[in-house]
């Protein structure tokens, strides 16, 4: 199921700290539901930083315990004061990508510039919900992702006189 309570992020490593902007929680509310259905254990503002807690150790404390972090990317995402240090200080520890510690999420179609453009992303946009579910996780999981059957021939099997 996943975090039961933010205490647990206080001294337990997790998976996803998913970090997102005001305007698309309920797309981060669909992604941190879904990776936990998957069997992931998440950290997720809306639902794990409590009242009376402080905000910013929160936050803190979610990107010290979470092994990866999911950004929620939109224009809004892109724009705001707060998820650009998270994103950045992920970025900052995994520089080469190699733990894959930042995964960016497309919600919605933005242009991420700079260092954040480099990082490939899951595009889950304009899709019905399966399929983006299945990206989603395809995309979390580790290794390859080889389709279970084998493609079929692109080619033609007429022959050119």
């Amino acid at each position: 199921m996943g975090i039961k309570g933010a205490m647990m992020a206080v001294s337990s490593k997790v998976d996803f700290f998913v970090s997102y902007n005001s305007a698309d929680e309920s797309w981060a509310e669909w992604i941190t539901w879904t990776l936990e259905e998957a069997g992931y254990t998440t950290v997720m503002q809306s639902w794990d930083f409590r009242p009376g807690g402080n905000f910013v150790m929160e936050m803190q404390r979610a990107l010290e315990y979470a092994e990866r972090l999911v950004a929620v990317l939109s224009d809004e995402f892109l724009a705001a004061s707060f998820t650009q240090p998270e994103w950045a200080a992920v970025f900052a520890a995994d520089p080469q990508g190699l733990r894959r510690a930042l995964v960016p999420v497309m919600v919605r179609q933005c242009q991420p510039a700079g260092l954040l453009s480099t990082i490939i992303h899951i595009k889950v946009y304009g899709m019905d919900e399966n399929s983006a579910r299945n990206r989603l996780i395809d995309g979390v999981r580790p290794g390859r992702v080889k389709p279970g059957h084998r493609p079929s021939f692109p080619g033609t099997a007429t022959i050119t006189p």
